[in-house]
């Protein structure tokens, strides 16, 4: 996790950092089953509270995307990649593709022709 995406974009700091995990996770780069960066060192790496990192941890903790092993750290949970690939699709399908179906209907467009129009633009990049 050596890039650095905590900025002010509006978006509370934890979020953010909790966001920096899990790219890591389904990026490959934090794998199941091993220790992820400890709130000190995402603190200090970041220039944030560690309260403010501790928050983050926590929300993946929460989420099941990470766990404790006492007096060692926090691991990435089994099976974490899945699940947050399949947060991250159900949330892309709600914010792209749901409008992208309604904008569709409006100019009666069916199934077939977004698969014409997908292709088309996938050849023409």
């Amino acid at each position: 996790m050596a890039e650095a995406v905590v900025k002010d974009d509006g978006r509370p700091l934890f979020l953010q950092i909790a966001e920096q995990i899990e790219n890591a996770i389904i990026d490959g780069s934090l794998s199941e089953e091993t220790k992820a960066p400890s709130t000190n060192e995402l603190a200090a790496f970041h220039r944030i509270n560690p309260a403010t990192a501790a928050n983050g941890v926590n929300r993946l903790v929460a989420d099941g995307v990470l766990y404790k092993k006492r007096g060692i750290g926090m691991f990435v949970a089994n099976g974490a990649r899945t699940r947050l690939l399949e947060q991250r699709r159900e949330a892309f399908a709600q914010a792209y593709i749901a409008p992208l179906l309604t904008e569709a209907r409006k100019l009666g467009m069916d199934a077939e022709d977004l698969k014409k129009m997908i292709d088309a633009w996938r050849h023409d990049a």
